[in-house]
């Protein structure tokens, strides 16, 4: 059970650290904005609803996990089980995790967005991720990079230690603006591999991950440009 839990959270801690604009080093981080995430924010200009809207319908080969969720970013139950999740995991290089936490801190509780999730019988599971922001701050998340040191790292949950190995390809071109981040992990006998696609669009940012045995960067990608597509017909 517990060998279970330790490979999202490793999955987890990747995806803060692909997002977080703290892990660079350079203090920068925006103000948080005071208004609920059904309204329009200044500086973004769409509400949770109309990213929700604009979340991807299917995904061949897939099912849609549930209903989509919508609302303030840190109202929405996958960052509220990331968070709990990332609270029991021990790092073997603390430094990692705190670059990773950073993101949290940095993608605003009160800004509007929307999160859809869909799965595969082959234990495969994808999910795309809208938050409505301004395009500077955006531009600044794409940009950041993995901490030096922590392309290796060691997690444990109870008596249990995970392996893994971050992999980040260079700036991509998906959307205005792309990165992609790889994470192998092994735990046992298990061997997982995920992949995120983290772009910008017009005042949105987008995260599309791919967590699965059978995880690839081609199928991630793939899906992060259907994504920014059917994003760019439903957003004004």
């Amino acid at each position: 059970m517990a060998a279970q839990r330790v490979l999202p959270i490793a999955v987890i801690l990747t995806a803060t650290a692909a997002m977080s604009a703290c892990s660079g080093g350079d203090g920068e981080r925006f103000e948080p904005v005071r208004a609920t995430g059904r309204a329009a924010l200044a500086g973004t200009g769409y509400t949770s609803d109309q990213l929700e809207q604009a979340l991807l319908l299917d995904v061949p080969g897939y099912q849609r996990t549930g209903e989509p969720d919508s609302g303030e970013y840190g109202a929405l139950k996958a960052v509220q089980n990331s968070a709990q999740l990332q609270r029991q995991a021990r790092l073997d290089k603390p430094r990692c995790a705190g670059a990773a936490s950073g993101a949290l801190r940095a993608v605003d509780a009160g800004l509007p967005a929307a999160v859809a999730t869909f799965s595969r019988g082959s234990g495969q599971i994808a999910t795309e991720t809208l938050v409505a922001m301004p395009t500077d701050t955006a531009e600044r998340l794409v940009r950041n990079r993995v901490p030096v040191g922590c392309a290796t790292f060691r997690t444990r949950v109870g008596a249990q230690w995970s392996e893994h190995q971050v992999i980040e390809t260079p700036p991509g071109t998906i959307g205005e603006g792309s990165r992609t981040v790889g994470i192998t992990t092994v735990s046992g006998s298990s061997h997982t591999r995920a992949w995120y696609v983290v772009l910008r669009g017009r005042r949105y940012l987008a995260t599309v991950s791919l967590y699965g045995p059978n995880a690839t960067r081609a199928d991630a990608e793939l899906l992060a440009r259907q994504a920014y597509d059917q994003a760019q017909r439903i957003l004004p």
